[in-house]
């Protein structure tokens, strides 16, 4: 996969925490499809819907310290079984931020100014994001608007997405 993202989910929050991604009682689950419906069935927000916000969703566009809480691989594999395989946010916790490298995500840490642009934009209509890990670059498409931001990543964290994930690096490289 070079490309990533897709129709954005805006969550309007920092320190959106791994209990709200995935709930810790389906921490027991022997399949990553059993976490689909609970991805963010805990996450309160005004007017927050989790299933109808999820629906067709590609990518997701959050604030600061996202994914802060327990460290655990089901939160990104909860957002990867719903299509979700971009998140953007000014920062990530360290151990979330690695487990989407791990499985092949991507996730996108860009400067506030950036985020509000984001969110400013969504106010045009519904915005699509791709995310190019070649390039750097991260375009958002709404209202006949485009905008694009560069982002970064060092080279390990290239080589896990591009070969989507550290099982498939792992197999190819050693």
């Amino acid at each position: 996969m070079t490309m990533f993202g897709g129709k954005v989910l805006f969550l309007d929050r920092d320190d959106i925490n791994t209990d709200e991604i995935i709930p810790a009682k389906y921490l027991t689950e022997i399949s990553k499809e059993a976490l689909a419906p609970h991805l963010l069935e805990d996450l309160k927000m005004d007017g927050f819907a989790p299933a109808q916000a999820r629906n067709g969703i590609g990518a997701v566009v959050s604030r600061g310290n996202f994914g802060c809480g327990s460290s655990r691989e089901h939160a990104p594999w909860a957002f990867q079984v719903n299509g979700i395989n971009l998140i953007v946010a000014k920062n990530f916790a360290r151990i979330f931020r690695q487990n989407m490298y791990n499985s092949g995500a991507l996730a996108v840490e860009l400067p506030a100014a950036d985020i509000d642009a984001l969110f400013v934009l969504a106010k045009n209509g519904p915005v699509t994001l791709m995310a190019d890990p070649q390039t750097l670059v991260l375009t958002a498409e709404a209202g006949g608007q485009t905008q694009r931001f560069n982002f970064s990543l060092n080279v390990f964290e290239q080589k896990l997405v591009r070969a989507q994930g550290w099982v498939n690096y792992a197999n190819q490289t050693y």
